[in-house]
């Protein structure tokens, strides 16, 4: 399923974060230095909710991503051996970049199911 009514208002640099804004939502990714922004495949990000200001969070990666570190573990022998993948806060999406993960998070808002996969944080 895809967003139904999202649209970017605006996006940009707000070293060093990367900010997304629509009429629901901000997402504030934090991509690494140089990292192409279409290619993104592991990344954190706080949205904050335009109709009550709340802040959520997530680590968002792809399913190649979470192949290849598990594929790391296996050779380091972390996580078992590489046979789970885990992170607290994680979102796994299917494709790469920071506009493929804001239709994520759009389409979640749509689907009602945002604040069940997203972690709430703290008022500021």
């Amino acid at each position: 399923m895809t967003s139904t009514g999202d649209e970017i208002v605006e996006q940009g640099w707000d070293e060093p974060w990367y900010r997304v804004r629509t009429d629901r939502f901000e997402a504030s990714f934090l991509p690494g230095a140089g990292e192409d922004l279409d290619a993104v495949c592991n990344i954190d990000v706080e949205v904050r909710l335009t109709a009550d200001g709340s802040r959520w969070s997530a680590t968002v990666f792809t399913l190649a991503e979470v192949a290849r570190l598990m594929k790391k573990a296996s050779r380091t022998g972390e996580d078992l051996g590489g046979r789970f993948f885990r992170c607290s806060d994680g979102l796994i999406v299917r494709d790469p970049g920071i506009d493929s993960m804001t239709q994520v998070l759009a389409g979640l808002l749509d689907l009602g199911d945002f604040t069940l996969v997203l972690q709430r944080l703290e008022d500021a």
